[in-house]
């Protein structure tokens, strides 16, 4: 088994990615013992699965996804929120909440209004219907004080860093809480103004440059300079 292109580089349609036993994923074609390209994007590998990542695209919800969206409707016992795709998520007062909820006496709005920005997770999705989500998890649910920025989902994996070595490294030079979401959405907070304009240009900077390699190294220097 020979890897061809190191994890986390941009390849081409029609680059030789691998060669040997691999199991191939989306955006890899095979041929034979032979592992190519089927489009420009990110090359990653896990669990000797390989697969390409498209640089541009809209965000497709997976069960598991960390989504945060805007309150845009609320229901008696349930809210639409904005995930910022073809789909919206239908959040049930049952996986918002760990008690009873009595839609008589219970006003909805007192835990989410429209508008209000929330952290949640995406727990059933099959494409035929909407999909569900929850904030009942640990760290979820409504979120307070900071700012939502918007990147393409795929640049996702660049901002977070290899096991999240970008956004940490961000969030120690800027003093700052950042919570990175599956759909492109990222929240960000901080005491300074000043802070957080760093944060959106140094975030700004990773998608600009996404493709290139060595980008860990300059958006480090960048942030020393800074």
């Amino acid at each position: 088994m020979t890897l061809l292109i190191e994890d986390d580089s941009i390849v081409v349609p029609g680059e030789l990615i691998a060669e040997g036993e691999y199991e191939r994923g989306s955006g890899v074609v095979q041929e034979g013992d032979k592992f190519y390209a089927s489009m420009v994007g990110v090359f990653f590998i896990k669990d000797d699965n390989l697969r390409v990542r498209p640089l541009k695209g809209r965000y497709i919800p997976k069960v598991g996804d960390k989504v945060i969206g805007f309150i845009k409707d609320v229901n008696l016992t349930s809210w639409i929120v904005n995930m910022r795709g073809p789909y919206d998520g239908v959040l049930l007062a049952s996986n918002a909440i760990k008690g009873r909820f009595d839609p008589i006496k219970d006003d909805a709005r007192r835990i989410y209004d429209v508008g209000d920005v929330v952290l949640a997770e995406v727990v059933s999705f099959d494409r035929t219907r909407d999909p569900m989500l929850s904030t009942n998890f640990p760290r979820l649910g409504k979120l307070s004080g900071g700012r939502v920025l918007e990147v393409s989902p795929n640049h996702i994996p660049r901002v977070i860093g290899k096991k999240g070595a970008m956004v940490n490294m961000i969030k120690n030079a800027t003093n700052s809480k950042i919570t990175v979401s599956q759909n492109g959405r990222i929240w960000i907070e901080t005491e300074k103004k000043e802070d957080q304009d760093k944060v959106i240009e140094v975030i700004r900077r990773i998608t600009r440059e996404a493709h290139t390699s060595g980008l860990t190294d300059r958006i480090q220097a960048y942030l020393n300079e800074n």
